[in-house]
């Protein structure tokens, strides 16, 4: 095994430990993280930083936990820049933040126990401002049209016009058409709080925090081809890994993607991929 390779085994093996402002918690592929010139797939219980970019593919989502113990989500097809990251402590710790929903739908989610701790979060979204302090709000900047909804608590927004006011009734949403004028806030039925929901709800096999299981998507035969389906995989948005197995004197690379957390959900997943870049017999381990 070249020292390359030895390395790429090595790091991509590491944990990640440390105090976080904001924390990967479940992913359904395809994602990619943007971190200054660099893009690579998001893995799971990876730490975020000012600045971080995430970015989902068709039919994908993103759970981020933030330090208040909040939860971000993000649907298919979106982008979102985390910026302010910060924690300060003075009568309580408090937690900043700046969500730059760039396109796409999001939900942010303040856990009951979490409603007791302070912050002061922002979200941007489709040319408005919402100011958040403890709630429920699900939003999205659409191709025609932008969409804040507060599901629960109360939040302060400056419209696409300048307009600042506050939302402070539950089931109630604010529409942006795009290029016309903003429409007054509106009740929202539960079928279409139902619908939008599904946007951002993780409902297909998605690796997480604690996920014991693994993705054995094929077997490479050298180095060389197998570093070969490890970036083709990468590219289009796959946290996969490779765990070299002695054979017959020598080795194989087998590609994987782990944390999957169980074996329901691995099994599930090898059936969607089988036959993709390679995966022809995927199969499922520990």
């Amino acid at each position: 095994m070249n020292k390359k390779l030895g390395l790429l085994l090595m790091l991509l093996a590491m944990p990640a430990h440390a105090e976080m402002d904001a924390q990967v918690q479940a992913v359904q592929m395809p994602a990619w993280l943007q971190r200054g010139d660099t893009t690579r797939p998001l893995r799971v219980g990876l730490s975020l930083q000012n600045g971080d970019r995430l970015i989902t593919g068709t039919n994908a989502r993103i759970y981020v936990r933030t330090a208040d113990g909040s939860t971000v989500k993000l649907g298919e097809k979106a982008s979102l820049t985390l910026e302010g990251l910060a924690q300060s402590k003075q009568e309580e710790t408090l937690f900043r933040a700046v969500l730059n929903v760039a396109k796409g739908a999001f939900r942010f989610t303040t856990a009951s126990i979490a409603k007791l701790k302070g912050r002061d979060v922002t979200v941007k979204v489709a040319g408005a401002t919402v100011g958040i302090r403890g709630t429920d709000v699900w939003g999205k900047d659409g191709d025609e049209m932008g969409v804040v909804c507060l599901i629960e608590g109360k939040i302060s927004v400056v419209g696409a016009d300048d307009n600042e006011f506050v939302m402070d009734q539950p089931l109630s949403f604010y529409k942006m058409p795009k290029g016309t004028a903003p429409l007054p806030v509106g009740p929202v039925d539960a079928e279409q709080l139902g619908k939008w929901a599904t946007e951002t709800d993780i409902a297909q096999p998605a690796t997480q925090v604690g996920g014991k299981w693994k993705v054995d998507l094929l077997t490479a035969p050298d180095q060389a081809s197998a570093l070969a389906a490890y970036d083709q995989w990468r590219d289009v948005g796959y946290d996969v890994q490779l765990k070299p197995v002695a054979q017959d004197g020598g080795w194989v690379y087998v590609l994987q993607i782990g944390q999957w957390p169980s074996h329901a959900q691995a099994e599930q997943f090898a059936t969607q991929i089988k036959g993709n870049l390679g995966a022809e017999n995927p199969g499922v381990s520990r």
